[in-house]
């Protein structure tokens, strides 16, 4: 199984180092990471610009997003939702075990 090795830093600067499986079809594990860093750096830019918005929220946005994106996929809806749910399932599982930087908190 192929893996991609992603970090990811929180505004906070934390760091989480990750190694994700790849999907046995993945076309381009670049492109796969750049779309990552699109989608969380999109976030970032508009949580900055319109305010704060819940963890929650967020989440469910990127889960609505990703059932809209299934569904656009010219296939039948039961296989594209399987797919979603097990590369959800999956990356979930590679961040759970991710090495994780927290920057120094504190006054010297």
């Amino acid at each position: 199984m192929k893996i991609l090795p992603y970090r990811a830093r929180t505004a906070s600067g934390e760091v989480f180092d990750i190694s994700f499986p790849l999907h046995a079809e993945t076309g381009d594990p670049v492109r796969v990471s750049q779309l990552i860093s699109v989608l969380l750096n999109a976030i970032d830019r508009d949580i900055a610009i319109a305010g704060p918005a819940s963890n929650g929220d967020v989440l469910q946005a990127l889960a609505m997003s990703m059932a809209i994106r299934a569904e656009m996929i010219h296939a039948d809806s039961a296989i594209t939702g399987k797919l979603s749910l097990d590369l959800l399932r999956c990356a979930l599982e590679a961040t759970a075990g991710a090495k994780r930087q927290s920057p120094p908190i504190g006054h010297a």
